[in-house]
């Protein structure tokens, strides 16, 4: 089945982007349904590439710009392309590390599908209908690829899948089944709530800023802002924090965090836990702390809220710059894929101005390098951060 483009719409394509917008097609064969794996043309016949159809602004999420079938040796392919990226880099097979990012959608060539490892279970998400309907298809050659280094996939789609498809989704278990959810992040302990957690239960992507927070923490007064499950928390007290405090507004999270928390340091009196508004907390809160992490939600799930975000994370870091001691230290973040790096440096440049405070720019973060970004996607740079001297 073939969809056809516009004339002078196969330009993106010819550099290998990975997606084709509803806009750029001139005409569909007849029959085409949602998740189907479809081939583009040019507006006089000529293949482009193969990928799977959605309906929506993407269109069609490019698989290969190869002739090739997209069978099981296909997907077997990829997921050892994935698991050698993990390798090589020293993320998968690490003693002191059973989690990490194996496939990261576009960045590993295969748009539409998220898996993450923990322990001896792979999380398996789909973003796409096409993903959705070759789950059963991926999972098997997951296991061949992986060995035993899983024997649980667990498919979490509810959320993520396009809600019009109707496809009556249901979480579950694709292959064995385990209530164990203890994973190892450089050598630290937490449960994964990939039944009901955000995600596929934690922030994967955190983790090498994560470690970096853990060598400014020595003897800091630590204020964890958004901390979902603690993970910045936990961090900081193996870095030597005087106290840490973890402010969320879902119960769900403070709960998870204090599980985190003792997991890894049981009855350990530096630690407290918030459930409050984080603008609200910040508000009320004294200038005692030495070092603050802000890592929000997205603020801009798309475009047309991107105004409105620069303005959240403005009033957010300007709050956190009037709060902080002298000499403190703002760990800041924003993982919205539609805020650019430029969008997010002038928010919090803004920022500063506001609260008239001297601030030095000590590092620029992003995500870490099991999250990869396809050079020919620029749109899969979503995580940026700056880590901020103050004083």
């Amino acid at each position: 089945m073939n969809i056809y483009l516009k004339r002078g719409k196969e330009e993106s394509m010819a550099r290998f982007h990975p997606w084709v917008f509803s806009g750029a097609i001139q005409r569909m064969d007849d029959g085409i349904g949602e998740g189907d794996t479809v081939d583009v043309m040019s507006h006089d016949g000529t293949f482009i590439g193969r990928g799977h159809y959605q309906i929506g602004s993407i269109a069609v999420r490019i698989l290969t710009f190869r002739d090739e079938p997209v069978n099981d040796s296909f997907w077997h392919k990829r997921l050892a392309a994935a698991l050698q990226v993990r390798t090589s880099i020293g993320i998968a097979d690490n003693p002191s590390n059973d989690t990490y990012r194996l496939v990261h959608g576009e960045g590993d060539n295969l748009p539409g599908l998220v898996i993450d490892c923990y322990g001896k279970t792979a999380v398996m998400q789909a973003h796409s209908v096409g993903m959705h309907v070759c789950r059963k298809a991926i999972a098997t050659e997951l296991l061949k690829v992986m060995g035993n280094r899983i024997e649980h996939i667990y498919y979490k789609s509810e959320t993520t899948l396009p809600f019009k498809a109707d496809l009556g989704q249901e979480n579950g278990f694709l292959y064995g089944g385990t209530e164990e959810n203890v994973a190892l992040e450089n050598g630290l302990k937490f449960h994964v709530d990939w039944l009901r957690g955000q995600k596929t239960g934690f922030f994967i992507d955190q983790r090498e800023n994560r470690a970096l927070l853990e060598r400014f923490s020595q003897g800091k007064k630590v204020l964890n802002m958004f901390c979902y499950t603690g993970g910045f928390s936990f961090y900081a007290m193996r870095g030597g924090a005087e106290l840490v405090h973890s402010v969320d507004s879902s119960a769900k999270a403070i709960e998870l965090t204090t599980r985190n928390v003792e997991l890894n340091f049981p009855d350990d009196k530096r630690h407290a836990a918030f459930c409050e508004d984080a603008f609200k907390y910040l508000e009320q809160a004294g200038g005692d702390y030495d070092l603050i992490i802000l890592d929000p939600p997205a603020f801009a799930k798309h475009r047309g809220a991107l105004h409105n975000a620069l303005k959240g994370y403005t009033r957010l870091n300007a709050k956190a710059f009037s709060k902080i001691k002298p000499g403190g230290i703002v760990f800041t973040f924003s993982c919205s894929q539609v805020v650019t790096k430029d969008n997010f440096r002038n928010a919090v440049f803004t920022a500063a101005a506001q609260s008239g405070r001297k601030v030095r720019i000590l590092h620029q973060l992003h995500q870490p390098a099991d999250h990869p970004i396809n050079i020919y996607h620029p749109e899969g740079e979503y995580l940026k951060g700056l880590v901020l001297y103050v004083e």
